[in-house]
């Protein structure tokens, strides 16, 4: 006879194991918020006033312990299994959090392999009190369980001969029942935007800090449907694998780069709605580098309108689009949790200094780790600057090209090339009175529309920025035009500036009219890659912008477009099998945009123009869109980057 058979045993009657997985669910829930990075009593400060997170954090972990109570056949086996599994994974979230300043995903679960080779690299300090609290408490409800199990349910309805059979059938199915309820859960109430952003946190846009607000159990299933990826109807990953075949650095001509998305930078003040002229136009440097024959210049259109900025650097540093990786919404940079090949990796493989500034915090859209899995060789955020200059709460633009001065310098004083990439803030929303500081005055601007007194304000304030913005700009072409070293200077916006709810800036200066505005036009804004003296002549200049076939006509390419073509213009055709293939299908459409597409002969179709085309090119084109899409995916989930 088994030992366990020998021991005294107390079986639970239903009504008892239920009310023993609902308290032992409780005891779970209380251990994996004692294991997050913050205090359990500022958990429960926050649970009080918000009593719905009680409920939201106990539940999976009650519909987990009930599904492993029916296959173990006991409410503790079950509940040392959830215990140890739940724990374990708050344990992961803590570290993490620590480590990397990121909370742990669902997604990571399917990273194992990467997590287990990246943990080699960092310090980590394990919570090793936690950790043996989360393994005795799991050894004791083992123990619980061997004295303490529970009356199986009554099986005389089903008829069936084998008694063991009709003790799995009812195992699995009770195991099956909470496990489609727990997923039916996760798929609406988890899932819902509304309900996760109706609860008070000190900050939204930090996620560490929201998961430790709300709860790790609640966060981690909320997860579960946020910034989702689609895999592309007939994608082959063996098929992908084959498009990254050729390729070789070193081809390119040796110049620096220097890459400056600015904050809202846009050109809407050279709408006829505005009466500016040569002597207060906002925009002179802008205005003079179009006419320079160093400079090329046009629009990007970019994935979202008065807003998404790291959704624009997504976009041109790596050539994926955001806007194609799922039908729903979702943020580029969350969806990024391994290295990708990007403009940095092509320049640093060919032995450039790599760099990444931004003047705001390193958690913001995950900044410090994305450009890390970007191949940044170096990245510098707020806190890393010294001295900051601020007008009102945001650091300068005049203080960031004087920071991109130094990194300048530098490098060229260490004998190595240099590609820089900056995200500057000064110009961030929101455009009110106050934005620089109680009595600022604003210069008047002169319009030929009226306005309403909110709108002219805001017009007001964020030209003021436009105007610093312009000035950063002369204030690098002057310095790069002093310089003997050769570079290419990019400068472009991220999108344009919120004017208010439901565009109403734009639609009383009368740019929110028509259809191409939706469609296009409200996602464009200025760029301009301009080459100093001795970059134009390493770069054999006119000969060059000539082979890159812009568009002449609309003068407007998709944002994921641009960093294929600075690496085209820097005579990278070759390097990278993925950017050639960008530059390449550029040519033939130069703005995909959502469901439009505006084509080189500046024919604007839409999805539905396109799907109905049955010519040979209209095919042609569908299938590189398609391959378009299939690749970044294969990028996204497979492509194993080699340094």
């Amino acid at each position: 006879m088994k030992i366990r058979e020998q021991l005294p045993k107390y079986r639970l009657s239903l009504p008892l194991a239920l009310l023993a997985a609902v308290g032992l669910a409780g005891c779970v829930t209380l251990l994996a918020l004692w294991c997050q990075p913050n205090s359990l009593r500022a958990v429960l400060a926050q649970f009080r006033a918000q009593p719905l997170l009680i409920v939201l954090n106990a539940m999976p972990i009650g519909l987990l312990l009930l599904a492993c109570a029916c296959l173990f056949r006991n409410v503790f086996f079950g509940a040392a299994a959830v215990n140890f599994g739940v724990c374990a994974l708050s344990i992961a979230n803590r570290i993490k959090i620590e480590v990397r300043d990121e909370p742990v995903f669902p997604r990571d679960l399917g990273l194992l392999k990467e997590v287990g080779s990246a943990m080699g690299s960092y310090d980590i300090q394990y919570p090793a009190a936690v950790i043996a609290a989360v393994v005795l408490t799991t050894l004791a409800l083992v123990v619980l369980g061997i004295f303490i199990g529970c009356k199986p349910l009554s099986l005389a309805r089903l008829k069936l001969r084998s008694a063991r059979l009709k003790s799995w059938l009812c195992r699995l199915g009770g195991a099956a029942a909470s496990l489609l309820v727990l997923a039916g859960l996760i798929l609406t109430v988890y899932a819902s935007d509304g309900l996760y952003n109706s609860f008070r946190v000190s900050n939204a846009y930090y996620i560490p800090s929201v998961f430790n607000e709300l709860g790790f159990p609640y966060c981690f299933c909320h997860q579960f449907t946020t910034y989702p990826i689609d895999r592309p109807e007939g994608f082959s990953k063996a098929e992908a694998e084959a498009w990254e075949t050729g390729g070789q650095s070193g081809q390119g001509k040796a110049v620096n780069v220097v890459m400056v998305m600015n904050e809202a930078f846009s050109d809407i003040t050279d709408n006829e709605a505005f009466a500016f002229d040569g002597s207060n136009d906002p925009l002179p440097n802008l205005h003079a580098l179009r006419e320079d024959p160093h400079a090329l210049s046009g629009h990007v259109v970019v994935p979202g309108f008065a807003g998404g900025t790291a959704n624009t650097e997504f976009d041109v540093l790596t050539g994926m689009q955001t806007n194609a990786l799922s039908a729903a919404t979702t943020s580029a940079f969350r969806v990024v949790n391994r290295d990708l090949d990007s403009l940095f990796r092509v320049f640093g493989g060919d032995g450039y200094h790599t760099s990444f500034f931004h003047p705001g915090d390193d958690w913001f859209y995950n900044r410090e780790n994305v450009y890390r899995w970007f191949g940044a060789e170096e990245t510098v955020f707020a806190d890393q600057m010294e001295d900051l200059e601020y007008k009102g709460r945001w650091v300068t633009d005049d203080y960031m090209a004087g920071m991109i001065e130094r990194e300048f310098e530098g490098t060229a004083a260490s004998g190595k090339l240099l590609f820089h990439y900056t995200t500057t803030i000064q110009n961030h929303m929101s455009y009110t009175a106050d934005k620089y500081g109680e009595g600022y005055d604003f210069p008047d601007v002169p319009l030929t529309a009226e306005v309403s007194e909110q709108v002219e304000t805001l017009l007001k304030v964020y030209i003021e920025g436009a105007r610093d913005a312009d000035a950063m700009l002369g204030r690098l072409r002057d310095y790069f035009a002093a310089r003997e070293e050769p570079v290419v200077l990019v400068f472009f916006g991220d999108h344009l500036p919120y004017l208010g709810d439901n565009q109403l800036g734009y639609r009383e200066l009368g740019m929110a009219q028509d259809d191409v505005w939706d469609r296009l036009t409200s996602y464009c804004t200025p760029y301009v890659i301009w080459a100093n003296d001795a970059a134009a002549e390493t770069l054999d200049w006119e000969n060059t912008v000539n082979a890159l076939e812009l568009p002449r006509i609309t003068e407007a390419i998709s944002a994921a477009f641009l960093g294929a073509t600075v690496l085209e213009l820097t005579g990278r055709g070759g390097e990278s099998p993925w950017f050639d293939f960008l530059n390449q299908l550029r040519r033939e459409v130069p703005v995909v945009q959502k469901d439009t597409y505006l084509l080189s002969g500046n024919m604007l179709f839409s999805q539905e123009d396109l799907d109905a085309d049955d010519s040979e090119p209209g095919q042609a084109l569908r299938d590189a869109l398609f391959k378009w899409r299939k690749w970044s995916y294969y990028k996204l989930r497979y492509k194993d980057v080699t340094e």
